[in-house]
């Protein structure tokens, strides 16, 4: 198993217990919880292997990638009334998601020689589509778009990080593991103390 197979393992599986636990707050049956947990789990790797053009879409040529997210969906479903605060749950877990598949995302475009503009938007899309396809299909305001909170640019900052370290002679997999880690520390600041970005204020037109 190569590194960027198990990262894609692993944002698989962090997202589609994020699906999971949205589809509960949803109040949805087994069938919904499945189809929510590998939507998030594999929407935002599927627009990146379509954009990219690769032989196949990473899960259709590893369908245990499926398998994996129908399960947590599973386990979720039987479990998520022991879970106290399920949104506190979603949140703190998608930002472990997004730190993984910003990741995977990025090494998938490095691993094909894309320009570097390229590596950054596909490790953005990557990490936040799949969550951004969860809360639309499920009626909630998505994470991606809530106003003052960092997400695209935790996604942003980490895959340009990778970019940057490679570009010095960083060893890929290192830069990854530095992209991972610059995307959670911003995205958990915002959760944790307000970090965010100064928003747009409309003001009167001049007479």
């Amino acid at each position: 198993m190569t590194f960027l197979t198990l990262l894609d393992y692993a944002s698989v599986l962090v997202f589609a217990l994020t699906g999971a636990l949205v589809a509960s707050r949803a109040q949805l049956d087994i069938v919904g919880f499945a189809f929510v947990s590998c939507l998030t789990a594999v929407g935002g790797g599927t627009v990146r292997d379509l954009l990219l053009n690769r032989d196949e879409v990473f899960w259709v040529a590893d369908p245990n990638s499926i398998l994996l997210a129908a399960g947590a969906a599973v386990v979720v479903f039987f479990t998520a009334h022991l879970v106290e605060s399920r949104l506190r749950w979603v949140i703190w877990l998608d930002s472990f998601a997004l730190a993984i598949a910003v990741s995977a995302g990025t090494g998938a475009a490095m691993a094909l020689e894309k320009p570097a503009v390229i590596v950054v938007l596909m490790g953005m899309a990557t990490g936040s589509l799949g969550g951004l396809m969860r809360d639309v299909v499920v009626g909630e305001v998505p994470l991606v778009l809530k106003q003052g909170e960092l997400y695209i640019t935790c996604a942003m900052s980490g895959a340009i990080s990778a970019v940057a370290a490679v570009s010095i002679g960083v060893p890929t997999g290192l830069a990854l593991i530095l992209c991972a880690g610059v995307c959670w520390v911003l995205r958990a600041g915002s959760i944790a103390f307000g970090w965010h970005l100064p928003v747009y204020k409309s003001r009167p037109p001049r007479s």
